[in-house]
Formats: structure tokens, C-alpha cells, sequence
């Protein structure tokens, strides 16, 4: 499956036109900031890019980030501008061509961005064998990845394998395609729709209890999308699965359980987040407006305060009365259901609003 993914990414795919479904997202709906971030990126790199939808988490600035699945280093020369020159991005891609458009521009970024030295590496390898790497345990702030591990043919392994190089407190923020149900075997073995992103993807609810297994014990869906096939062919093939663009984080965070409970604590969000002055919206269900109290579960008060986003925020309660079960007004497993994917099908790629509790990737 390896040899089928270099193929298509590296011969088959000669830029993003060639892809046939809408999994890759657009720039038209991005935030000013964002798009000046865009407009420094080589057209040569933006133009091999493969993505299904934004990975650009808060507060990275001085950040350690690794880009799983990099290929020719959009994300990663986005990144490196916002973790800054004390920060540092590594690239990993297993594909050789795609590696060589983001190496041949490694210095043209330096000179575009204003910095002394270089903040970008990339490196060849799996993402799931980032032991061979030297990536030390404990190690890195943020994980971020793009439509990349649905390829993987063990998503297990590269779970576990981000868990242990991530930082206490810190996460893997990513989009990917998951599919409705189970897709069935004889699909995995379709080249074309393996490397579409559609017959590797994982059931989402599969994803959810693989995430818990190994250790990230809360999946929280920042935004989801309906993704459509522009091909009658491949319709036919895949029958009646539908597939959706979904960006999940995963936090690194200890005594985290199982089932959210309420302890009766709150959190209040300061407003110190540039872009964020007014709401972070820290996954679907859970909408933080600046110098309000909100209700939050404990599972959401620990990860917040072991995470790089804690400082920007006064923490109220402990965990001396336990009033049961968590409840919110949204579930975020709504979000993602057929329902929720048939009507956001027409949404083009977006930021979430205060008015807007759906957002696209």
C-alpha cells in the first residue's frame, strides 16, 4: 500500500486539479491573516497541495511542530511562520517527488519569511515508524497532519506513535476523510480510490475508540464537511458510504476519563489569543467567549490547564464534589452524522463564529 500511495502522489497527481473529489479545500473563506500567510508559500509548493482542510492551531509561536505526511511543505511553511524563528517545523513524507518541491524551497521561505536560519526541516520516512526518525519520547508541542492517515495502512501504529513523542499537555491537530460505516475490503485493494483518500478512511466511530485506546481519551471534532465524488464511476463503486472532511484535535492530557463528568468547575477565557480576542472555539461543542465564565467538564478543565493554552485562561473549581455526568447542549457526535454531513454539504471551507456552531475544515 506504500508503493500505491508513492505512485499516485508522486507520478499519477501532477497538482491539485487532478484530484476528483472536493476533499481539497480552497483558500476562498480564510481569515485575512491566513491568507497572508498563504501569499509568502511558493506557488510551486502550493500548487502540489493535497490537503482536506486547515491545521493551523493556536499559540504556536515557539513551538516544536512535525507535519505528518508534509509532501511538498505547504503546511509546513505556513507553520513555520507563525511558530516564529524560535520555533521549529519538521516535515515527514514518504514520497520522493513531493519531498523535492519542498526541499528546492527551503531557502527561498527563509529569505520570504525574514529569518537568520531556516526553521524548516523535512525528512523521509513513515508515519508510522517515526522511531526510525530519532524523534525522542516527550519531545514535541504539536502534531499536525492533512489528509495523510487515511493512507496509512496502520493507523494504529501512527497513533501510538504520536502519543509518544508528544509533550505532556500537548496535541495532534488534523484533518482526514472518514467514512459513515465500514468500508468494505475489496475497496482498500482500488488504487484510485486509495489514493483519493476514500477507501482507506476509517468508520468515525472506529477512529473515536482507536484515538481512546491508545490514549488520547477525549477525540474533539473542531469541524466537519461533507466531502462530494466528481466522478460517476467511482460513485458507483463506493455504493452509498459517504465520506466527510473532519478536523479533529487529541490532546496529551493525564487523569482524563472516560466519560466527561461535571465537578461543578468553570474555566474563563481572557481574550489573549491573536485572532481569538473574542471566542475560542475549542472543538465543536465547546465555544469559550472571552471574559465569561463557562461551564466546563473536568475532562476539559485538566486538558486545558496541562496544555500551551493554559496561561490565557483562570481556572475555578477543584475535584472535591462530583454532580455526575457532564452534560452540553451540543454533542459533537451530531456533527458528523448523515444528517449533519447531507446538510453542510454546500459549505465551502471556514472559520467558526459565535453565530455559527458548524463549521467546515
Amino acid at each position: 500500500m506504500h508503493d500505491t500511495v508513492k505512485d499516485y502522489y508522486g507520478n499519477v497527481l501532477n497538482g491539485s486539479d487532478d484530484l476528483q473529489t472536493n476533499a481539497c479545500c480552497t483558500d476562498d473563506n480564510l481569515s485575512p491573516s491566513l491568507k497572508a500567510i498563504l501569499a509568502n508559500i511558493h506557488y510551486e509548493v502550493m500548487s502540489h497541495y493535497y490537503g482536506c482542510g486547515l491545521v493551523t492551531p493556536e499559540l504556536l509561536e515557539g513551538c516544536h511542530v512535525v507535519d505528518l505526511g508534509c509532501g511538498a511543505g505547504r503546511d509546513c511553511y505556513a507553520i513555520a511562520q507563525m511558530v516564529g524563528e524560535t520555533g521549529y517545523v519538521t516535515g515527514i513524507d514518504m514520497t520522493d517527488e513531493q519531498l523535492a518541491i519542498a526541499h528546492r524551497h527551503v531557502e527561498y521561505h527563509r529569505e520570504k519569511f525574514g529569518y537568520k536560519k531556516a526553521n524548516t526541516t523535512f525528512l523521509k520516512g513513515y508515519i508510522e515508524k517515526l522511531n526510525e526518525l530519532n524523534i525522542a519520547d516527550n519531545s514535541i508541542d504539536v502534531v499536525i497532519s492533512n489528509c495523510v492517515i487515511n493512507l496509512s495502512p496502520d493507523k494504529n501504529a501512527v497513533l501510538k506513535e504520536v502519543f509518544r513523542i508528544l509533550k505532556p499537555g500537548g496535541e495532534i491537530y488534523f484533518s482526514d476523510v472518514y467514512a459513515d460505516r465500514r468500508v468494505p475490503e475489496h475497496l482498500k485493494d482500488d488504487s484510485l480510490l486509495y489514493g483519493e483518500c476514500l477507501s482507506g478512511a476509517l468508520y468515525w466511530n472506529d477512529f473515536e475508540n482507536l484515538a481512546k485506546t491508545v490514549g488520547f481519551v477525549e477525540p474533539r471534532l473542531v469541524s466537519s464537511r461533507a466531502i462530494t465524488i466528481d466522478n460517476d464511476e467511482l460513485v458507483a463503486r463506493l455504493g452509498d458510504i459517504n465520506f466527510t472532511s473532519a478536523t479533529y484535535r487529541l490532546f496529551k492530557a493525564s487523569e482524563v476519563e472516560v466519560n466527561a463528568q461535571d465537578y461543578g468547575q468553570s474555566v474563563t477565557y481572557q481574550g489573549t489569543i491573536a485572532d481569538h480576542e473574542a471566542l475560542l472555539q475549542l472543538d465543536q461543542a465547546t465555544a469559550l467567549f472571552a471574559n465569561q465564565s463557562t461551564k466546563v467538564s473536568g475532562n476539559t478543565w485538566r486538558t486545558l490547564q496541562q496544555s500551551r493554552l493554559a496561561k490565557n485562561f483562570v481556572f475555578e473549581g477543584d475535584f472535591s464534589q462530583h454532580l455526575g455526568l457532564f452534560s452540553s447542549k451540543d454533542n459533537q457526535l451530531d456533527f458528523i452524522d448523515n444528517n449533519a454531513i447531507k446538510n453542510d454539504s454546500a459549505s465551502g471551507c471556514c472559520t467558526p463564529t459565535p453565530q455559527s456552531k458548524s463549521s467546515c475544515c
